[in-house]
């Protein structure tokens, strides 16, 4: 038997799937959108592109492993695996399998075509993203509707995982617009950015329905345990990704939408892109307080720790849409200085999830 001290370790070999949750997929989408980040930064700098194209290799293969170890997870441990869906915390990471889909298949049209050719990258975009927004819209209606019917929701129960089941319809509008180009042109490019258009608003208005809840329940009954403090970093996720979003869509619009909406589309990429930054940014500096203030207390390493990597990506790729747009020399910077915001986030949360996956212990049921 381990001491108190020692790490826990495997209890038998095939361990690693016997507990496999859907929030393991969050390691993938904080891998790809180091990758993806990086190719839309506003400035240039020598090597980013391949060290985007490894960590975007290092996450498809990520992928690949845990699709592979899900279905053998299924294989042996069928009533586990559904089980997932009844647990009112674990349930709403159901989210993060349709994004890690999405965003390394945002990794294949951004970074691929110099690796496996532009029609193999966009074929692979276009699958992962089919796929993806399929379980993406599935989640945003199937875990509410299990909030609504079956799990027993407390007064203090919110948290930023709520977002998680609703944030993939953005997922899915930011990489569909980019993927406009690559459709026949006509009804199908219209068809898609109005489809695109329809997601946004999905994951717009569930995120301004679950946000005011969250809000009150940090005022009213305070931070709560110290694992689930790094979940409140995911509130950042819809925010940039809806200013990349706005963005991308803008300019998916032209010579698509008729006009004015083509004109629109793009002063609507600016006007609603700034003003959501600002909160953003207010949200980031409140995270990062009570992520600081909780850690001079204890801050344990879960799997929650990759909410510190995908939600300032998109962040990212919301800010460097903007500076491309403005020409602004300060948001420049500021996507730069987010960027290795987001470097020394997943460098640290990758390296304690390596750590954790060889000792063990994370492989573990929640409940030891």
């Amino acid at each position: 038997m381990n001491s108190p001290h020692q790490p826990a370790v495997l209890p038998r070999p095939a361990s690693p799937t016997a507990h496999l949750g859907p929030n393991w997929f969050a390691s993938v989408m904080g891998t790809g959108i180091v990758a993806t980040a990086a190719a839309g930064l506003p400035v240039h700098l020598p090597g980013l592109r391949f060290v985007a194209t490894v960590v975007w290799l290092a996450a498809a293969a990520l992928l690949v492993a845990l699709v592979a170890a899900w279905a053998v997870h299924l294989r042996r441990d069928r009533e586990t695996a559904l089980g997932y869906a009844a647990d009112p915390v674990m349930a709403q990471f159901w989210g993060a399998p349709p994004m890690a889909l999405m965003t390394v298949g945002g990794g294949a049209l951004l970074l691929g075509p110099a690796l496996i050719g532009e029609s193999a990258a966009v074929a692979v975009d276009l699958l992962l993203w089919g796929a993806g927004t399929g379980l993406g819209l599935l989640t945003t209606v199937a875990v509410p509707y299990l909030m609504m019917t079956r799990h027993r929701i407390g007064p203090d129960a919110a948290f930023g995982g709520w977002l998680m089941p609703v944030v993939p319809p953005m997922v899915s509008a930011a990489n569909g617009a980019l993927l406009v180009p690559h459709v026949p042109a006509g009804p199908a490019r219209l068809d898609l950015v109005i489809a695109c258009y329809a997601m946004f608003g999905v994951s717009l208005v569930a995120t301004l329905v679950i946000l005011p809840q969250l809000w009150n329940r940090l005022v009213v009954h305070r931070v709560g345990t110290a694992r689930m403090v790094p979940t409140l970093w995911i509130v950042l996720g819809p925010l940039g990704q809806s200013i990349t979003a706005a963005h991308l869509l803008g300019r998916a619009a032209e010579g698509v939408l008729p006009e004015p909406y083509a004109a629109g589309a793009q002063m609507l990429a600016v006007l609603y892109g700034v003003p959501v930054l600002g909160f953003a940014l207010v949200w980031l500096a409140l995270a990062a307080a009570i992520t600081l203030r909780t850690a001079r207390a204890g801050l344990p390493f879960s799997l929650t720790w990759w909410s510190f990597t995908f939600p300032v990506g998109t962040l990212v790729t919301g800010v460097a849409g903007l500076a491309t747009r403005a020409g602004s020399g300060m948001l420049t910077t500021l996507a730069v200085l987010l960027y290795g915001l987001l470097v020394a986030a997943w460098t640290t949360v990758a390296t304690r999830t390596v750590r954790g996956a060889w000792q063990g212990h994370l492989f573990l049921s929640p409940a030891r």
